[in-house]
């Protein structure tokens, strides 16, 4: 019981100890950095992705940096960090992301750092990646190509044309 007193004794000296000083208030200035340090790396931490069902239709372009997971269809083209093409989903447009995991139907070009077609998926467009993966029983109708930089498109494809025209 007597060390619990002790426990409990601490406390209070130091609130009357920041109320009578100056210091205190000094002492209280480096530990109000911390808990905004750590505020600042709690908006680090990623949103849930945002879902598209498949009773949806939506008709014009996607621009995220978060994750986007589509059920339903859209005509237009979309761009996220990752990209989750669900099984009953279609695509008709470009799609750009980091990461781009296809289900479901992509009509148009695919560019991410990492694409992978799983076996349900059907993609008729072209492929420009970094790194790819086809799961057998994927449907695909197009050409793969490997770039570097493949989010940006005149990154690899402007300076292959630039000599072309000048010779």
């Amino acid at each position: 019981m007597f060390s619990k007193s002790k426990i409990n004794d601490p406390a209070p000296k130091p609130d009357a100890s920041s109320s009578s000083a100056a210091s205190a208030s000094s002492a209280a200035a480096p530990a109000a950095p911390k808990p905004s340090e750590f505020k600042a790396s709690a908006p680090k931490a990623k949103p849930p992705a945002s879902i598209l069902s498949s009773d949806l239709h939506v008709t014009g372009n996607m621009k995220t940096t978060g994750d986007i997971q589509v059920e339903g269809t859209v005509e237009g083209d979309i761009r996220a960090h990752l990209l989750t093409i669900g099984e009953t989903a279609t695509i008709k447009g470009e799609v750009i992301a980091d990461d781009v995991v296809i289900n479901g139907r992509i009509v148009g070009r695919v560019r991410g750092l990492k694409v992978r077609l799983t076996s349900t998926a059907r993609v008729e467009g072209d492929i420009i990646h970094k790194t790819i993966a086809i799961e057998s029983g994927a449907h695909f109708e197009g050409s793969v190509q490997r770039q570097d930089d493949p989010l940006n498109p005149g990154s690899k494809s402007a300076p292959a044309q630039k000599p072309n025209p000048a010779s």
